[in-house]
């Protein structure tokens, strides 16, 4: 894949050039029609016979786009900040597009192609990514059929699709990198794989569009920190506090940490945040039979969920749980406060 930073920004998509022979030195397949092209029917067809495969597609945009950002050592989960000490660098984004490339092939174990990126059924397929509106297509994929594949973390979706570049499939002019761009009317003739796909939820980045006062709370808790380490315990301890009641999984716990051991921040928090009464489960036993038992989600490895209790009766209507011999519930006004109860092996 093409380094190719014009696939990030939306204005730089737009065709400022005429091409010039560019046919004439790349002849096209004999029709760019999908449901024609025999080609794009056996390429779509293996990917569709890949066990999970579009469960596994959200997987490599989701690891690609957390290794882009690098949460654990950088702090970052918005992909799109383009000011300030959190933005993500123009080069960075443009290596988006190689880190999918080579995470796509690990994950369906794709041959390397020649010229093109992969060699998939026996055909050569070129990878083309976007977290933009559009592909942008170098002239040595004319002919050639693309994969294209597009994430957009703010929406939480994905697509992936193939299409055989040809002349009539192309904008006519040429962006700076003498690139042009796939036309609005070759949209139709994307032989879909994956058009609306979900991808893994960044969670910090739907809190901060939901809740955007939570967020700040969380980074905010080790100002004037003067401890040992850079305060990422009283970080992750706020970050159970405002998340009470949902899944948290270990990127976002080691991007609010921005330590080596983030998931040991995560254990940690357990006593730390006893004396208010909450608990942090985790996917080993007994956590995830209290979490069903409280009507919470069910935490699997890499997860956590926190939640306030309180000791009730076994009258009490509301979901209850027993831990050590006592029964606890989700805490509500008007509860007795008390610590919360140890939970061996909670984590």
């Amino acid at each position: 894949m093409t380094q190719d930073p014009s696939l990030f920004s939306v204005e730089s998509l737009q065709p400022s050039v005429s091409p010039s022979k560019i046919d004439e030195e790349h002849p096209t397949s004999p029709s760019s029609n999908p449901e024609h092209d025999a080609g794009i029917d056996s390429v779509h067809t293996w990917f569709i016979n890949q066990k999970g495969y579009i469960e596994r597609f959200a997987q490599v945009f989701r690891k690609s786009i957390d290794e882009v950002l690098d949460g654990q050592r950088t702090g970052r989960y918005d992909l799109y900040i383009q000011k300030g000490k959190e933005r993500v660098e123009k080069t960075e984004k443009t290596y988006l597009g190689t880190k999918v490339e080579i995470v796509a092939r690990a994950e369906f174990d794709l041959g390397y192609g020649h010229p093109m990126d992969y060699n998939i059924d026996g055909h050569q397929v070129d990878a083309k990514f976007t977290i933009g509106s559009t592909w942008t297509i170098p002239r040595e994929a004319m002919g050639h059929i693309c994969l294209l594949m597009r994430a957009n973390d703010q929406q939480g979706t994905f697509q992936v699709g193939l299409i055989r570049i040809s002349e009539d499939n192309l904008n006519s002019g040429l962006n700076g990198d003498k690139k042009r761009t796939i036309s609005a009317a070759a949209r139709g003739k994307i032989r879909w794989i994956v058009e609306r796909g979900e991808l893994p939820e960044n969670i910090l980045l739907n809190l901060k569009k939901s809740d955007p006062e939570k967020v700040k709370s969380i980074f905010r808790a080790s100002e004037g920190y003067k401890g040992g380490g850079n305060g990422g315990q009283l970080r992750v301890n706020e970050l159970f506090r405002q998340m009470l009641g949902q899944l948290v999984d270990r990127t976002t716990v080691v991007t609010v940490a921005t330590q080596h051991d983030g998931p040991k921040r995560a254990r940690d928090a357990r006593k730390h945040l006893r004396p208010e009464g909450i608990v942090v489960l985790g996917h080993m036993k007994p956590a995830p039979q209290i979490a069903k038992d409280l009507g919470l989600p069910v935490p699997s490895n890499g997860f956590w969920v926190s939640a306030k209790l309180a000791r009730v009766s076994d009258s009490d209507l509301r979901p209850t749980t027993l831990i050590n011999g006592i029964r606890y519930g989700l805490w509500r006004d008007g509860d007795t406060p008390g610590e919360a109860p140890i939970i061996k092996d909670g984590l």
